[in-house]
């Protein structure tokens, strides 16, 4: 279960080091190309880098999706529960683990109805305009990143059976920061 702890920030740092990656190379590139640099103007037009903004495309998607089952693991995921906080402490439990329950079951039905895409697409054999990618690979964001998130949902609404406590984002905690300082002032 460890390894599954930070998986979604793995996935989104990757993704986002690639995609900035990708993109600073083709900003260079583009402005290095107009540059009147004799044989060097030539072989940078030469270089086709077309596919940079496909790529970063289908990078951010995936951040995206990644980005939800991360939203739910660390309680920043969008969630109306101001009806749900005014109730007494029995019914606001169960309402809780009933849309925890629920999310985990939407997201398990998006995720299978994915993959029933992914399949019916990858028997087409269609590929992604520039880079021509299997679009099945492309799509693969949709159910993995649903069926992690489900999982998530699965997860925190065990813990919240177990403890009672939901997955609280504090906006003043800054991970990494071990000891606070004190007396400064700004």
């Amino acid at each position: 279960m460890k390894l599954l702890d930070h998986l979604e920030e793995w996935l989104i740092a990757t993704l986002m080091a690639g995609a900035t990656l990708v993109i600073f190379v083709a900003v260079v590139h583009r402005y290095l190309s107009g540059l009147p640099i004799p044989g060097v103007q030539d072989w940078l037009i030469g270089i086709n880098t077309s596919w940079a903004q496909e790529l970063c495309i289908y990078m951010f998607i995936w951040m995206a999706k990644f980005g939800a089952a991360y939203g739910v693991r660390t309680g920043i995921h969008v969630g109306v529960d101001v009806l749900i906080n005014r109730m007494n402490t029995p019914w606001r439990n169960k309402f809780v683990v009933f849309g925890l329950l629920a999310g985990a079951s939407f997201t398990a039905i998006v995720g299978t109805l994915g993959a029933r895409f992914v399949y019916q697409i990858a028997q087409h054999s269609s590929t992604s305009e520039v880079l021509e990618l299997p679009m099945w690979m492309v799509y693969m964001a949709i159910p993995l990143g649903s069926y992690l998130m489900s999982f998530r949902f699965l997860q925190v609404a065990w813990t919240f059976l177990k403890t009672g406590e939901l997955p609280k984002h504090d906006h003043a905690f800054v991970e990494g920061l071990d000891e606070e300082i004190s007396g400064a002032k700004i």
